[in-house]
């Protein structure tokens, strides 16, 4: 499904701002690749800048779903526009990689629309209740990704 969620009129200040936010967010995302997080819900979100070409590296919660697939949400904390890397994502989607506590996931995204997204949101408030509260301080959807493990082809030979 398409990356296609526009931008609100109305929202919470939108995180990472400032200078000392960027590099606290920055931080946390080595320390996550690195070592991972004491809760184990956290992910380093590794993406191409649409613009840039560049690598980037964001801390994003996650949720579980079968299969080893993950789900994350775009919330930008009930920000009006949609956080950077969703539009990293939408440009390349099979350029993804999830990294935690010294693992490396190449992953392909894809945002949930409808009765999928909204099973998924239902889930996500549930276990995490802040994100209910950001969705009301926007008038835009919150996206719903689903990021799941890409296979590697084998290289020896085996089938």
């Amino acid at each position: 499904m398409a990356f296609d969620t526009p931008n609100g009129t109305r929202g919470a200040r939108s995180p990472a701002g400032t200078r000392l936010e960027r590099w606290g967010n920055q931080r946390m995302a080595e320390h996550i690749r690195r070592k991972g997080d004491r809760r184990g819900n956290k992910l380093a979100l590794v993406t191409i800048g649409r613009k840039t070409g560049r690598e980037r590296v964001t801390p994003v919660r996650w949720f579980p779903e079968g299969d080893g697939a993950r789900l994350i949400v775009a919330s930008a904390n009930g920000a009006a526009k949609n956080p950077s890397w969703y539009y990293n994502i939408a440009a390349h989607p099979d350029r993804v990689r999830i990294e935690f506590a010294g693992k490396r996931i190449d992953v392909t995204a894809e945002q949930l629309h409808g009765a999928e997204r909204a099973a998924a949101w239902a889930q996500i408030t549930s276990t995490a209740h802040g994100f209910a509260r950001y969705e009301r301080v926007t008038d835009r959807e919150i996206p719903v990704i689903r990021l799941t493990p890409r296979r590697t082809p084998r290289t020896d030979g085996a089938a």
